[in-house]
């Protein structure tokens, strides 16, 4: 069986990201994707959660990370994420983008993307 991939879409948050005296100073939006393959087969089968990886666990850590956070670097918040993204052992992918809306003068957004292959024999995470 294939690679099941999950993708957590515009996950819409506010952190202080920036080193600009105004960006340390007031929250702005962030929007995060994650896109995360892992081997679905037991799931498949099973129907089972214990065979599943739980999306809704690693969302409720990137937001508690992200919201409690402080970030000069959009670099180091997307390289966070990712690593928590990547905790499961069973992760085999993981991409993550954020957005940063309004960065820039004319733009829309400003984004950083960041990914990640793991080893199926990996069981130490590369990001701790």
């Amino acid at each position: 069986m294939s690679l099941a991939k999950i993708h957590i879409s515009n996950l819409r948050l506010r952190t202080f990201i920036g080193f600009n005296p105004e960006e340390r100073e007031k929250q702005q939006d962030v929007v995060i994707n994650i896109d995360i393959h892992y081997p679905a087969s037991l799931s498949a089968q099973s129907d089972s959660v214990e065979d599943a990886l739980n999306y809704k666990v690693v969302t409720k850590k990137v937001i508690q990370h992200v919201e409690e956070g402080r970030f000069l670097l959009l670099e180091k918040l997307v390289s966070d994420i990712l690593a928590i993204s990547c905790e499961h052992p069973w992760v085999r992918y993981c991409q993550v983008k954020v957005d940063k809306p309004h960065a820039l003068r004319f733009a829309d957004s400003v984004s950083l993307s960041l990914e990640a292959h793991l080893d199926s024999d990996s069981s130490v995470n590369p990001f701790k």
